[in-house]
């Protein structure tokens, strides 16, 4: 499960898909110029949201953090 964690404060939030319940995959995605982001995606087969990206959630002005284990 993606586990996402605020550097600053600790907080952290589970991602997981709204509509069929399970976990979200935490993956980079890359960009047009080659540059990368954290996402997590439902790689549910025959989910509304399969291979759907959200971007990391935000705490104290920046990006929450994913490892990526």
């Amino acid at each position: 499960m993606a586990t996402y964690t605020c550097d600053s404060c600790n907080m952290s939030v589970n991602a997981t898909c709204a509509t069929c319940d399970t976990p979200l995959v935490n993956t980079t995605l890359t960009k047009d110029d080659g540059s990368t982001v954290q996402v997590s995606q439902c790689l549910t087969s025959g989910c509304a949201n399969e291979n759907g990206k959200i971007k990391s959630p935000m705490c104290c002005g920046v990006d929450m953090s994913c490892s990526m284990a």
